[in-house]
């Protein structure tokens, strides 16, 4: 099974290993890897962010030329009322799966971040038990 949280925008070994391998075919290629290592966290926020001005671009523009996605009325005024309860109804869908998706992506950071805690304490702790038991010569401090 292939992990794939070691492509997550942080300093693993695959990062880096892509992020050089990228340097070496071509530049460009290692340029785009080290931008993802560094501001990869950012990436959901600036994919929701252009998909909003997508959004405001196309309602605003929607009337100019181009054939509508079906808002326009049909003539039929029950037929136009359900439409528009079907759509208030979806968009307040949407905006709730939206608000749980970003309770998840808050809750995964913050497991992360406990797994990280976790780990840096374990490693603090054996590494005091190591000088305690007189094993400095083994522990290297960078």
């Amino acid at each position: 099974m292939v992990n794939s949280y070691a492509l997550r925008p942080a300093w693993t070994p695959l990062t880096i290993f892509l992020m050089v391998l990228g340097f070496v075919v071509f530049w460009p290629l290692g340029l785009a890897m080290l931008a993802y290592i560094i501001w990869g966290d950012r990436m959901p926020e600036v994919r929701r962010h252009f998909e909003g001005m997508k959004r405001d671009f196309a309602h605003e523009f929607r009337g100019c030329g181009g054939r509508s996605r079906g808002y326009a009325r049909t003539g039929n005024a029950a037929f136009d009322e359900y439409r528009a309860r079907e759509m208030k109804r979806l968009e307040e869908e949407r905006r709730r799966l939206e608000e749980e998706r970003r309770e998840f992506e808050t809750f995964m950071q913050n497991l992360r971040r406990a797994r990280d805690q976790e780990e840096f304490d374990r490693f603090m702790r054996d590494r005091d038990t190591a000088r305690k038991n007189g094993d400095d010569e083994k522990t290297i401090d960078l």
